[in-house]
C-alpha cells in the first residue's frame, strides 16, 4: 500500500468510525504521546532500561503503526499529499547524502 492509499483509508476510517478528526492540536499531542510509547517499549527492550513485567507483552509494530495512523491524519487535516512530500524528501536526501554515510567513520 501506497502513503496516498493509506491516507484514503485512514480519511475513511474516520468518517465511518471517528466522526470527524481531533483538531490539529489535539492530534499533535497525541502522536506525542504515542512516540513516547515507542520510545518506551525500544529503551526497555534494546536500551540499557530493565523491560517491566508489563511492557513486556507490548507491541511495538502495533505502537509504530499507531504513530503512522496519527501523522497520516495529521497530513490529511492539513492538505498535506505525504506520498509527494515522501517521495521529495527521499529525493532530497539522496542527492544531499549520496556519500555522506559512507564518509563517516563514526559508521565504519
Amino acid at each position: 500500500m501506497d502513503i496516498k492509499n493509506a491516507q484514503k483509508i485512514v480519511d475513511s476510517w474516520i468518517k465511518e468510525h471517528g466522526v470527524r478528526y481531533f483538531n490539529e492540536l489535539t492530534n499533535m499531542a497525541q502522536l506525542t504521546e504515542e512516540v513516547g510509547e515507542v520510545a518506551r517499549i525500544i529503551a526497555r527492550r534494546y536500551g540499557e532500561q530493565s523491560e517491566k513485567e508489563s511492557d513486556k507483552d507490548k507491541d511495538l509494530g502495533e505502537e509504530l503503526a499507531d504513530v503512522v495512523f496519527v501523522v497520516l491524519c495529521l497530513a490529511n487535516q492539513t492538505g498535506i499529499d505525504l506520498q509527494a512530500a515522501f517521495d521529495k524528501k527521499m529525493d532530497i536526501k539522496t542527492k544531499r547524502d549520496h556519500d555522506r554515510h559512507h564518509n563517516n567513520k563514526k559508521l565504519k
